[in-house]
C-alpha cells in the first residue's frame, strides 16, 4: 500500500508490490512490510498471517505530529490482536525539512500489550527477546537456551516512557531545528528578539538545539517599543547566555516616512494605517537579512500558526528568514511550551509570559485589537484547517457566526502569504504547506 495524502507523495516515486512476503529466520516465520501496510486492516498483514507469520516486522519513516505516538501504539495493538502475531515496529528518527521523525520503535505481543519501546527523538538500539511457537506466543520469562539462542542470557525488557505532551512537542521543535540546520550547513542562527513570547520561545529552542554560542539575538526597537519589551529581550539573552545586538530602527523609520510622505499624499493615501506600521517590520527584515548575508547566519523567523493562518504577519518583514521554528504551533500552545521550558529551567522572563501580546507597531496596540481571543481563534483554526470542517459545522459547535466567518475568510485570503513563508516544523495533524494544498486564486468562501 502506498500512502498518497497529506505529506505523502509515494505514488510519484514508488510502485506498490503485489506479494506479501514471509521469510523463515531461525525457524521462525517472519513477515516484513512497510508503513502503510499495517495501518489499515486486511492485506498484506492478513495474507502474511494466513501464510504462517508469527512476527510482523514493520519498517517506517513515519512523520510526527503531537499525539501520534499514542495513535500508533493503539493501531499496532489492534493489528497484533487481529492476527495473533508479535509486531515489531521500527521508525526513523530525525528531522527532514518540515518533517520530524520521532523514533519510538516498539514491540507488541500477540495480545496487543506493549513489550518493549525505544526512546523518542533520538537514535536507539532496542533488543527484546520473544519466544515464538505454534502455540500462543508469550514474552520470554526464562533464559534462552538451545542452538537458536546460543545459550545467551535473557535480555531484560525495556519500555521507555513517552514524554508528556508539552515535552514531546518541544523536543520535536528542537529535533527539527537542529537537523535542518545541520543538514543545510548552517552553524549559527540569528533571532530577532522583540521581548515577546514567540521570539523568546524560538530563541530558547535554538539554544537547546545548537548551543548558546551559536545563537545571536538582536533587538530592533522603534518609537513604539516599550521599555519593558526592550528589557525583556535583554534579560532573555542574558538568561540564555547568547550574544545580544541592539540596533534601534528610529533613524531608518524616520527616513522612510519622510521619503514616502510625498508619494502617499500625491496618491491620496489618507491617514496613517497598516502600511506605515508595516514599514517598521520591513526595516527589521532588511537588517536581519543584511546580517545574515554578511556573516552567513540563518535567520529563524518567529511567527506562530495563529499568525500564519490569519495573515497577521508582514510579508518581507517579520516573515523574512530561512526557517520558521514555530510555524505550526498555535499561539495558545506557545504559552504552554514556554511554561514547560521554564519548568525545566527558568529562562523566559515571567513578564514575557504574562503581558498581553502586542506587535508594538503603534501606540497601545494589542493583538486582540485585530484578532479574536487566541483561545477562540485557535479552536476555529483547528476545526477548519486540521479537521476540514465547514463554516456551518463550526458554528453549530457553538462558535459565534460572525467570528467564524471572519476567521475563515482571513485564512482563505492569506494563502499567498503562506506560500512565501519559510519551511517550519510540523507538529499538528495538518500543517500549512504540503499537508494542505489549496489554490491562491479562488472564488470559494470557506463554506
Amino acid at each position: 500500500r502506498l500512502p498518497n495524502y497529506g505529506v505523502f507523495d509515494e505514488m510519484r516515486y514508488f510502485v506498490a508490490g503485489d506479494q506479501a512476503h514471509v521469510f523463515t529466520i531461525g525457524g521462525v516465520a517472519v513477515a516484513v512490510n512497510i508503513c502503510e501496510d499495517i495501518w489499515l486492516p486486511g492485506n498484506p498483514c492478513a495474507e502474511q498471517a494466513a501464510a504462517g507469520a508469527k512476527v510482523i516486522l514493520n519498517i517506517n519513516g513515519s512523520p510526527y505530529h503531537a499525539g501520534k505516538y499514542a495513535e500508533r501504539q493503539k493501531m499496532l495493538a489492534q493489528r497484533a490482536r487481529d492476527y495473533g502475531v508479535w509486531v515489531c515496529y521500527t521508525n526513523q528518527v530525525g528531522g527532514q525539512d518540515q518533517l520530524v521523525f520521532d523514533g519510538g520503535s516498539m514491540v507488541l505481543d500477540p495480545s496487543g500489550e506493549l513489550a518493549a519501546r525505544a526512546v523518542m527523538f533520538d537514535e536507539d538500539l532496542l533488543v527484546h527477546d520473544i519466544e515464538v511457537s505454534d502455540a500462543a506466543p508469550t514474552a520470554r520469562q526464562t533464559p534462552v537456551s538451545g542452538s537458536t539462542a546460543g545459550d545467551r542470557p535473557l535480555v531484560v525488557p525495556r519500555v521507555e516512557s513517552a514524554p508528556p505532551f508539552e515535552a514531546e512537542v518541544y523536543q520535536a521543535l528542537v529535533t527539527g531545528t537542529r537537523d535542518y540546520l545541520g543538514k543545510t550547513g548552517f552553524s549559527k542562527v540569528l533571532v530577532a528578539l522583540s521581548g515577546g513570547i514567540d521570539s523568546s520561545l524560538v530563541a530558547v529552542v535554538a539554544v537547546d538545539a545548537i548551543g548558546a554560542e551559536n545563537v545571536v539575538g538582536i533587538g530592533m526597537p522603534s518609537r513604539y517599543s516599550s521599555e519593558g519589551s526592550i528589557k525583556d529581550a535583554q534579560d532573555l539573552a542574558d538568561n540564555l547566555g547568547v550574544r545580544f545586538l541592539l540596533v534601534p530602527i528610529e533613524p531608518a523609520h524616520t527616513a522612510y516616512l519622510s521619503m514616502l510622505e510625498g508619494p502617499f499624499a500625491e496618491l491620496g493615501g489618507g491617514a496613517e494605517g497598516t502600511a506605515e506600521e508595516n514599514i517598521q517590520s520591513r526595516i527589521r527584515g532588511n537588517i536581519i537579512m543584511a546580517l545574515s548575508n554578511k556573516f552567513g547566519w540563518i535567520v529563524l523567523t518567529t511567527g506562530n500558526k495563529s499568525e500564519f493562518a490569519t495573515g497577521y504577519a508582514t510579508l518581507y518583514g517579520d516573515m523574512s528568514g530561512g526557517y520558521a521554528v514555530i510555524k505550526d504551533v498555535p499561539k495558545t500552545l506557545v504559552y504552554r511550551l514556554a511554561r514547560y521550558r521554564n519548568s525545566v529551567g527558568p529562562v523566559i522572563p515571567e513578564s514575557v509570559i504574562t503581558k498581553p501580546p502586542s506587535a508594538e507597531l503603534k501606540p497601545g496596540q494589542l493583538d486582540q485589537d485585530s484578532l479574536p481571543p487566541y483561545e477562540v481563534l485557535d479552536a476555529i483554526i483547528e476545526e477548519y484547517v486540521e479537521k476540514d470542517r465547514g463554516v456551518a459545522e463550526i458554528i453549530a459547535m457553538g462558535h459565534d457566526e460572525a467570528t467564524v466567518k471572519r476567521v475563515v475568510r482571513m485564512i482563505d485570503v492569506n494563502e499567498y502569504k503562506r506560500r512565501q513563508s519559510p519551511p517550519g516544523v510540523k507538529i499538528t495533524p495538518k500543517a500549512f504547506g504540503r499537508d494542505r494544498r489549496l489554490p491562491i486564486a479562488h472564488r470559494y468562501r470557506g463554506v
